[in-house]
């Protein structure tokens, strides 16, 4: 999300609405809505909505991104595989932001960043087409300077930190630390910084206190403790947690 519309916050929240089309999806029909999630979201407290749409459609699908685009006003940040389709899509759609992440037919979920240092004559021409179409370009990678360096050689103005072995490990420090230097190194490279994968409410302090990241995009916690507390309250929790870290 670009510094011409950042929000009410100074650390963003990005909320994920894939798992409300995974739900819908198990049984079919149209309950529960992406586009109603996305709209009580924003009500929350987000400040934009991110949504996956993977290759094979496992839970967000191509009509569920015209809806929402039509009815919110705040920032999307499609996810997507560099793909010539997913390019294509997104050209068409013109999204605010695309994110480009890895992406295998046979995970659950993420389980990475991307390689973007070692993909650079491939992805070239596909951030190259984003931006032609006035698409916001970001990276998700893990926290290397390998591939940070790799997004500035690429020209995508913002790398998003894949969190999800922080979020992982028992004993965090040496991931947050590496976190916290990838942080500082995108910030001295002119990259602006995002992070997210894996994050709760007990999790989310020391990343949101991070020096230099921008935005936090989360998902599946808030969709889990919607079951209990409602959509609305869980990301109003997230959001709570966020302003303290920072207030601390």
């Amino acid at each position: 999300m670009p510094d011409t519309d950042p929000g009410s916050h100074a650390l963003r929240l990005g909320v994920n609405i894939d798992h409300v089309a995974t739900i819908r999806n198990a049984r079919g029909g149209t309950e529960p809505d992406p586009v109603r999630a996305a709209l009580l979201a924003l009500e929350a407290g987000a400040d934009g909505i991110t949504m996956h749409l993977r290759e094979d459609r496992r839970h967000i699908r191509d009509a569920d991104l015209t809806q929402v685009m039509a009815a919110i006003r705040a920032p999307l940040n499609l996810e997507m595989a560099a793909t010539d389709e997913m390019v294509g899509i997104a050209r068409h759609l013109r999204p605010h932001a695309c994110c480009l992440v890895p992406e295998r037919r046979e995970e659950v979920t993420t389980e990475g960043g991307l390689d973007a240092a070692g993909h650079i004559v491939s992805l070239m021409p596909k951030i190259a087409a984003l931006r032609d179409a006035g698409i916001r370009v970001s990276l998700f990678i893990d926290p290397d300077p390998r591939q940070l360096r790799a997004a500035v050689a690429l020209g995508a103005p913002v790398v998003e930190l894949h969190t999800g072995a922080y979020a992982l490990e028992a004993d965090a420090s040496h991931e947050l630390a590496r976190l916290q230097g990838a942080a500082s190194m995108a910030r001295d490279l002119g990259l602006e910084c995002h992070a997210g994968h894996g994050l709760t409410v007990d999790n989310v302090t020391p990343v949101a206190q991070l020096p230099g990241v921008r935005e936090l995009n989360i998902g599946h916690a808030l969709i889990a403790e919607a079951v209990f507390a409602g959509l609305g309250q869980a990301i109003r929790d997230m959001r709570l947690a966020m302003d303290r870290a920072i207030a601390a």
